[in-house]
């Protein structure tokens, strides 16, 4: 099978689409062939080795001049084509999505995951919409849902508003009848507005740290504020879920998760519910997705789509070009 693979660290260049052996299930396992995946931030800083320092934090998944596993790529949907022993809730036949969480391999013809990590594709959903779900969905869902709590009338803010977990959470905020407030660029601000977004604030006129508007939850997908900043915009016994993915700048030591660890150590002091958001894949979230978009409350975002061959362009253009919601592979069906 064709397989997007990387030997060592560095930037897209470093991919390579080559022919690769076809995986076999093993029990509790899958085989599913692949029709589209989505990019999410956790590529490129996979395919980076960046921060340095996660390269110690996270053995399982960063070796200390390549990563772990070869092939990129957590979310994926496409058709079950085989099963391991062991798996009862899924048949060849079978049209799927799922997550492969830190273990990746959705960037290749066909991928085994574990079928706890697997869901039936919504029907009303193309393979493509499915595959944007996963991860940036799940990343949401948990964030607004479990940590912010939200609730109707509660006032939300979502900082990157217009990304790929921001515009699930936007949607997923609104649907729980909270008042939500994205923040993004001028060039975005239809599109958060068309998903939901009561107000929006344009990042590069309008410091919402620094305005005097108080919130209940902020929800930071950006890292580029301080912890005190982002405080600052709460209420006195509001909520900061901290999930910042960062932004690409030629490589750095601790990059957002200096935010993340200030915030574990502040949350023991202050009023301020301060959270850091950890999220592992998860079948009763993928189906509570699905559920949210069979019903319309949620609508997966697609800025664009790449063939597998272009799979490290994919990368590059999330990375390097401020894409705005999702970005697809699709994997030809032949």
């Amino acid at each position: 099978m064709k397989a997007i693979v990387q030997d060592r660290y560095g930037s897209h260049d470093t991919l390579r689409l080559v022919e690769i052996d076809q995986p076999a299930p093993a029990d509790g396992e899958v085989l599913v062939r692949v029709r589209a995946a989505s990019v999410n931030a956790a590529d490129w800083h996979v395919m980076r080795g960046d921060p340095r320092l996660a390269r110690l934090a996270m053995p399982v998944v960063f070796g200390w001049s390549a990563p772990k596993k070869r092939i990129r790529g957590r979310d994926f949907a496409g058709v079950v084509e085989a099963v391991g022993p062991g798996v009862t809730r899924f048949r060849p036949g079978d049209e799927v999505f799922g997550d492969l969480g830190w273990a990746d391999g959705a960037f290749a013809e066909y991928v085994c995951a574990p079928q706890d990590l697997v869901a039936g594709k919504p029907a009303s959903l193309t393979f493509e919409q499915a595959a944007a779900i996963p991860t940036a969905g799940n990343t949401a869902l948990t964030g607004v849902r479990d940590l912010g709590r939200a609730t109707p009338g509660q006032r939300f803010l979502v900082n990157g508003a217009s990304g790929g977990v921001g515009t699930f959470a936007v949607q997923i905020a609104k649907s729980s009848g909270a008042e939500v407030t994205a923040v993004c660029s001028a060039r975005n601000a239809d599109l958060a507005r068309s998903i939901g977004a009561d107000h929006v604030i344009d990042y590069a006129k309008d410091d919402f740290t620094a305005n005097g508007q108080r919130y209940d939850v902020v929800f930071d997908l950006v890292a580029n504020r301080s912890l005190a900043h982002l405080r600052r915009a709460l209420t006195p016994t509001g909520t900061l879920v901290l999930s910042g993915g960062g932004v690409s700048n030629g490589g750095s030591l601790v990059g957002p998760m200096g935010l993340t660890i200030a915030g574990g150590l502040v949350s023991r002091f202050v009023r301020h519910r301060v959270l850091r958001l950890d999220v592992a894949p998860s079948t009763a979230n993928l189906e509570t997705l699905a559920g949210l978009a069979e019903s319309g409350a949620v609508v997966p975002v697609i800025d664009r789509t790449y063939p597998l061959p272009e799979a490290p362009e994919a990368i590059r253009y999330l990375e390097l070009d401020h894409a705005r919601a999702k970005v697809v592979v699709t994997v030809d069906a032949a």
